[in-house]
């Protein structure tokens, strides 16, 4: 094979001068501006039809195929009218012009203010402007005619796209014409201590009283929660209202020591009187029973009199006079029957000598008896 030398050469001399313009690193240099001009000259755009073709399938293919994001729908309408449902992923409709396809968030949550408005679009509702109060929808009239501000939230999202689509014309209006009404509807029934103390409980029954609205509204919402700000009364009857509170205050005070005293006062008197009661039916049940053990006791005494009649006679003589005798103290007896002796009753309470009377007469005893 012949060489050509002078094309090697040439080649040599053109590898020397990039090697030598790149320092010596053997990195080829990149191709000019000239040299790509160059290639290109005889370079021809294709015809019309071809570049129709391309850009009807570019313009198709972008909407024919739609992609729905995991926390949406797509909603599809043929001609205007609704057709079905997409679900997130890759999804097929027909080209523009004949469906359309509308993407509704279905997990998200969003929120309405009302009475204020936040520092920031976030979902930290703890914070919020005083300065920007819509004292129009905070103020509302409470069940016992006193004026309350109350700033409240409502958070929800969307349940069913169609309803939220095509039933309500402007959803937001509806939900917030709807949750101002509720809301002063809820805090009308209600007096100014329990809307500040029973937020929870005020928000709760909001919340479902509004759900109960939009359901028969078809507006395809779901309430999430209702939160309800700080309540409170006007500036300018504020420190009225702090004196009727210290006022109720000292009333509740004054009812509890009242109560404190009636249960030491009322449990005590109850207790005694129990203890009567009781006593007085121990009383009773002892007569009772004494009376009914002496009626036996008679009833056995008169069965052994109807027996024999002079025998029980003695004996109940005798039982009668050593009870009685020994109650009438000193005692004096005298025998009618003694003629021969004078009588004597030694009322100085001295004791006579025995030989001061005669053997066979009686002497009175020192203790009323009297010997032979």
């Amino acid at each position: 094979m012949n060489w050509d030398w002078d094309k090697l050469r040439d080649k040599q001399d053109e590898y020397e001068r990039r090697r030598g313009s790149q320092g010596g690193s053997g990195i080829p240099m990149p191709p000019g501006l000239d040299e790509v001009l160059s290639r290109f000259k005889g370079f021809k755009l294709p015809g019309g039809l071809l570049i129709l073709v391309i850009l009807f399938f570019v313009f198709f293919g972008s909407s024919i195929f739609f992609t729905v994001e995991i926390d949406e729908v797509g909603v599809i309408q043929r001609f205007g009218k609704y057709n079905r449902l997409c679900q997130p992923g890759l999804n097929f409709k027909m080209p523009a012009g004949i469906e359309q396809v509308t993407k509704v968030k279905i997990r998200r949550v969003y929120k309405e203010e009302f009475g204020f408005a936040s520092v920031s679009q976030n979902f930290d509702t703890s914070r919020f402007v005083s300065e920007n109060l819509d004292l129009g929808t905070a103020i509302m009239l409470t069940g016992d005619l006193n004026v309350a501000v109350i700033p409240w939230i409502v958070q929800y999202r969307i349940s069913d796209p169609y309803n939220y689509l095509f039933k309500v014309k402007d959803v937001n209006s509806i939900l917030r014409d709807m949750s101002e009404a509720t809301m002063r509807i809820v805090v009308g029934d209600r007096s100014i201590n329990e809307v500040i103390s029973k937020r929870e409980e005020i928000a709760d029954a909001a919340r479902q009283r509004l759900q109960t609205e939009m359901d028969q509204a078809e507006s395809g919402l779901h309430i999430v929660t209702i939160e309800m700000q700080k309540t409170n009364v006007p500036e300018p009857v504020q420190p009225s209202f702090n004196e009727v509170n210290q006022a109720v205050q000292e009333k509740e005070q004054l009812i509890y020591k009242a109560r404190e005293e009636y249960n030491k006062a009322i449990p005590a008197a109850r207790g005694e009187a129990r203890r009567v009661i009781k006593d007085a039916e121990g009383y009773a049940l002892d007569r009772v029973n004494r009376a009914m053990g002496d009626a036996a006791r008679f009833s056995s005494v008169y069965a052994e009199y109807v027996n024999s009649k002079d025998v029980t006679e003695k004996r109940l003589y005798l039982e009668a006079m050593s009870d009685i005798m020994p109650r009438l103290g000193q005692k004096y007896i005298v025998d009618s029957e003694q003629n021969n002796l004078l009588p004597l009753l030694n009322l100085g309470g001295a004791q006579l000598p025995s030989s001061a009377f005669p053997a066979a007469g009686g002497a009175i005893s020192g203790d009323g008896g009297v010997s032979r």
